[in-house]
């Protein structure tokens, strides 16, 4: 498909770029960024495209961005996007709230059977019998000049989108499942999914509801501070504080600067000037009260609770089999083992997949 592309540096330009994009129903939209060094990534490329022409819009030069905001934000303009929730996320600073009405052609090819994470130019390939380029996938989109090679690979992200979205979607609307896309597409767009919670920085964190409730706390604590820290300062939250560290401090829970430098797990001299900080939260935990800290023992699950595990993902995999769908289309193992703890989450509660699970999984449940 021969498209020509503009990479776009000027302010004027990218006035009469997102003026003609937007003049459609749809536009294709890609992003390259940089994340390794920063909290919040570093937005390098901006890829647009209408099926005529390819604009690739360059945040690092000295634009005005305020159109291409607009034009993100544009209610009656559908943005086509290839597993899109973190380009969605990377816009976020420019656009104030997430980019919508959004089409992800990732989570239209799941629903018609393809692999659940399949990526773009694998898909680009099994449906439209085009193979893309892929040598850039891992360059440096920070460094400028961007070579010509880099920039026909960015333009390609979006080249193929259009019609790719476009027969997807005709293949779901003979299966019946189009609303299937837009039921998924909307919860992509929810703010909610985007909102930074220190308070629930620690769920990233594997196996902390094993720990002693008091130690638990102290974990929390750090974590919280962590997130708020590294968002403040705009680093990666390892670069702060590893988890590691964190463990092993939450478990010694120092009293004085000298009993957290002798623990030995902070880099150079971060111990004297995070030490602080880490003491203060350590000494706000030791103050609070466990309401809400629930201890789960880690054990070997019983051979009832190892047999409803079993039956719910049979369950789960036979009605997938059925839809030719992945499994985890319909529900994750994570979702099933809440479920099988009577803590189903809210995506096999609501919505399309609610109709298809819900009663099946409630009977696997009352069976036992």
């Amino acid at each position: 498909m021969t498209i020509p592309l503009k990479l776009i540096t000027a302010s004027a330009d990218l006035v009469d770029a997102t003026a003609r994009l937007g003049s459609g129903a749809r536009v294709a939209l890609d992003t390259e960024f940089l994340r390794e060094r920063t909290y919040v990534a570093e937005l390098a490329l901006v890829q647009l495209g209408d099926g005529a022409a390819v604009a690739l819009i360059d945040p690092l030069a000295d634009l005005d961005l305020k159109p291409l905001a607009a034009l993100l934000c544009d209610p009656a303009l559908a943005k086509v996007l290839h597993a899109g929730r973190q380009d969605v996320e990377v816009l976020l600073p420019l656009t104030s709230a997430p980019v919508a009405p959004l089409i992800d052609t990732q989570i239209a090819a799941a629903l018609l059977g393809h692999a659940a994470q399949i990526g773009y130019a694998d898909l680009v390939e099994r449906e439209l019998g085009q193979v893309l380029e892929k040598s850039q996938a891992r360059t440096d989109w920070t460094r400028r000049p961007l070579t010509a090679a880099q920039l026909e690979y960015a333009a390609d992200d979006v080249r193929w989108l259009l019609p790719l979205a476009a027969q997807l979607e005709e293949k779901l609307e003979s299966r019946g499942r189009l609303e299937w896309l837009r039921e998924d597409c909307r919860a992509l767009a929810d703010p909610e999914l985007y909102r930074i919670r220190p308070a629930d920085a620690w769920q990233r964190l594997k196996g902390t509801e094993s720990l002693p409730p008091r130690e638990q706390l102290r974990l929390r604590a750090l974590a919280a501070w962590r997130e708020s820290e590294a968002l403040r300062r705009n680093l990666p939250r390892g670069w702060l504080l590893a988890d590691d560290a964190l463990r092993a401090i939450a478990r010694a829970a120092p009293r004085d600067l000298k009993a957290l430098q002798a623990l030995d797990v902070m880099p150079g001299g971060s111990a004297g000037k995070l030490g602080g900080a880490i003491l203060a939260e350590l000494e706000r935990a030791a103050g609070q009260p466990l309401e809400g800290i629930v201890q789960r023992v880690e054990s070997r699950p019983s051979t009832e609770e190892r047999a409803l595990g079993k039956n719910l993902t049979d369950c789960v995999r036979s009605i997938a089999t059925e839809l030719g769908l992945a499994p985890e289309v319909l529900a994750t193992q994570r979702d099933l083992k809440r479920v099988a703890h009577g803590d189903p989450p809210a995506t096999v509660l609501k919505g399309w997949r609610a109709g298809l699970l819900a009663a099946p999984l409630d009977a696997v449940r009352a069976r036992g």
